[in-house]
């Protein structure tokens, strides 16, 4: 799908989302050229850890960005799995010193990344991920960083243009991204702590102002100054008719996510060793909420995450 992208949004991606890695990400983005070698295109690095420095006692999340999603997954049927159902995802721990750095990593075609983060691509996983600040630590070639370049802008305009109507006609930039979040979120089985939405925007929010506002003029609906003095609220002009299609929308959208991520969660256990371990793992670092898996469990990973998915939606671990 051919999108017009606006001059500035993308100039101000451009500008955002490029930087010197870590020595501990250089440290990933070696291992992982070693693993996979020419075929990777890209590596994108994303997730809580980009916010907090050198934070090695958390889990690194990377993208691999491919062209040919056989040149690089272990099996056929991982391969297949990959293409139905992206990204695939795998583990990995590198020394570091005296410590351990871990990662999680997913594999992506460039294509599925354009696909998933335009405007014609229904639900939230993809668009909703790289709208927030995502660093490209390596790219092949000029090429692949423009290709890059404008997903990232794709995934903002997405999410602006599929938010706004669930708005108030009167709203601020940062209840936009508060309640696109929350609806993100909730698409998703994401067990996030109930503030994550606020603190997100607010660790940066000069970038969010930036990109949300040039992101206005992408879009189909009408947004302007709010008339009072307050700078940062606006008014969106959307017909009823338009919001309730576009609430109706994301019912769907909840519904549909849900599925895709148990989906998503049993096909990560087939595709590193310790699946379920990782996950319980995750779901206590971001929620608080510790779940129990015996070992029965541990030796049927697809019926582990269902048992955990019960679990955590009894003890409110997701929304």
């Amino acid at each position: 799908m051919n999108e017009t992208i606006p001059p500035k949004l993308l100039s101000t991606i451009q500008e955002s989302y490029r930087c010197q890695p870590s020595p501990a990400v250089e440290l990933l983005v070696q291992r992982l050229l070693s693993d996979y070698s020419d075929a990777v295109q890209g590596i994108l690095f994303y997730g809580s850890c980009l916010h907090k420095k050198e934070d090695l006692e958390g889990l690194f999340d990377l993208y691999i960005l491919v062209k040919d999603y056989d040149a690089v997954n272990r099996t056929t049927m991982h391969a297949l799995l990959n293409r139905l159902l992206p990204p695939n995802v795998f583990y990995m721990e590198v020394p570091y010193g005296q410590q351990t750095v871990r990662a999680k990593y997913a594999i992506l075609s460039l294509d599925d990344l354009l696909k998933g983060t335009s405007r014609a691509w229904f639900h939230s996983y993809l668009w909703a991920r790289f709208c927030q600040p995502t660093l490209l630590v390596w790219e092949r070639d000029s090429t692949v960083a423009e290709i890059v370049n404008r997903a990232f802008a794709q995934a903002v305009i997405t999410f602006v243009g599929r938010v706004l109507p669930s708005l108030e006609q009167d709203f601020s930039i940062r209840e936009l991204w508060q309640k696109g979040l929350e609806l993100t979120y909730r698409s998703e089985l994401r067990p996030e702590q109930a503030n994550m939405q606020v603190r997100l925007f607010d660790s940066k929010p000069e970038y969010f102002t930036a990109v949300t506002r040039h992101a206005f003029d992408g879009i189909s609906y009408t947004v302007r100054p709010h008339p009072g003095h307050d700078p940062d609220r606006y008014i969106a002009d959307i017909p009823s008719a338009v919001r309730f299609s576009a609430n109706l929308s994301w019912a769907l959208r909840i519904i549909q996510g849900k599925m895709l991520s148990i989906a998503r969660l049993i096909k990560g256990t087939l595709t590193f060793d310790g699946g379920v371990e990782y996950i319980t793992w995750k779901i206590h670092r971001h929620t608080g909420v510790r779940v129990e898996v015996s070992p029965f469990l541990k030796k049927h990973p697809v019926l582990a995450m269902f048992a955990l998915s019960l679990q955590l939606f009894r003890r409110g671990g997701v929304k």
